[in-house]
């Protein structure tokens, strides 16, 4: 006869499930909102559940590109949504189809019958800053980082916005940059430093200037046929231009390393006039990059910090003249860096334009959970 140990143990074990993170921030919000889920971003990750007048925001999980990450998520969602004093009123996601939180959004969302709201990746980015300080009303937006979907399938990232409880519209963006190489270009800048002297009319100096990488004539025939190049409007990719023209780390071990690398030259930030071009909402900062091809890295880095920063300055205080809104969420990745973050933030204020800056919540894709949720709770709240 089979002892009660014996059947114990030939029994087929349950599935043992990651444990859920710990929720270590809790944020208040200005008013009571139905219970919202934000499912965050595909990198750095967290979910913020919104009910009542508080937010909880999950530590960043890091990216969702492997098992273990999917996992920790699913647990997570769902002990958020088992504690939860009532079902989400709506489930917000990102604009990307093939995401993991994009997909466990839209499967709740059909099981639960409430909707599964998508939400551009910038317009998230406002969006947190805004939740952060309690507002509804239209703000202007600088969202500036390395990479978020645009809604015909663009890269985005150097993005100027106007956001409020319909949505967003979008007022400018940056000059797009080809990325030889699609995603490799954000490991290595000397790639977009080719592609910036392919927009310069200089292609014809890539297999020259960086003849050290074997692959540089290559690269410079995919930019003239415009093969396995699509152009970005990212700030994130154009620091990196300028660090491939500079030579700060032109071939990165992680993406932000050769921007932050800048940023510790950037001891004096200087602004030179006609280093950039306004015009029909975009920002053209090819006349900047040209001007850094033969400078010191850290002459380079302080044209260019104070260049751009200007540049920003005079982008978003157009927009707040053309519109009337005297408000600038700034967001995004990019704003990680202090010297940007300041003289852009310094900038505005001295122009009579009331800056928002991210709280408590750093600008980068930690807080596009809120910023999902936020934005739903606007719509549908």
């Amino acid at each position: 006869m089979t002892s009660p140990v014996e059947l114990a143990e030939t029994k087929p074990k349950p599935a043992v499930l990651p444990l859920p993170r710990a929720v270590t921030m809790v944020l208040p919000l200005h008013r009571v909102v139905p219970t919202t889920l934000g499912v965050g971003a595909f990198l750095k990750n967290t979910l913020c559940l919104a009910e009542g007048r508080t937010a909880r925001i999950t530590p960043d999980a890091g990216d969702l590109d492997t098992i273990d990450a999917v996992r920790a998520f699913d647990a997570e969602a769902e002990a958020l949504i088992a504690g939860a004093a009532e079902a989400p009123a709506a489930i917000a996601h990102d604009l990307h189809p093939d995401f993991h939180s994009t997909r466990f959004a839209q499967d709740r969302a059909a099981t639960s019958g409430c909707p599964a709201v998508a939400v551009q990746h910038h317009h998230a980015h406002v969006a947190s800053v805004m939740a952060e300080h309690g507002v509804e009303t239209p703000t202007l937006g600088l969202a500036l980082d390395g990479f978020g979907l645009g809604p015909g399938g663009e890269s985005w990232g150097g993005e100027l916005l106007l956001v409020d409880r319909d949505g967003y519209r979008r007022l400018g963006h940056l000059t797009p940059l080809k990325q030889p190489g699609g995603d490799k270009a954000a490991r290595e800048p000397w790639r977009m430093a080719a592609a910036a002297l392919s927009a310069m009319g200089r292609g014809d100096e890539i297999a020259t200037h960086f003849q050290v990488f074997d692959g540089a004539p290559i690269i410079a025939r995919m930019l003239e046929a415009d093969i396995n190049a699509p152009a970005t409007t990212s700030c994130g990719r154009l620091f990196d231009a300028a660090c491939g023209l500079l030579g700060v780390v032109p071939v990165a071990s992680f993406e932000g390393e050769a921007p932050m690398a800048l940023e510790r030259l950037a001891t004096a930030p200087r602004c030179e006039s006609g280093a950039w071009h306004i015009a029909d909402g975009v920002l053209d900062c090819r006349a900047l990059l040209q001007r850094l091809i033969g400078r010191s890295a850290a002459d380079g880095a302080n044209l260019f910090h104070g260049s751009l920063s200007q540049a920003l300055v005079e982008w978003a205080a157009g927009a707040a003249d053309a519109t009337g809104v005297r408000r600038v969420a700034l967001a995004g990745g990019c704003f990680l860096n202090r010297v940007l973050r300041t003289r852009v933030a310094d900038g505005l204020t001295a122009r009579g334009i009331d800056v928002l800056e991210p709280l408590r919540l750093r600008p980068g894709d930690q807080a596009i959970s809120l910023g999902q949720a936020w934005v739903a709770i606007l719509q549908h709240g």
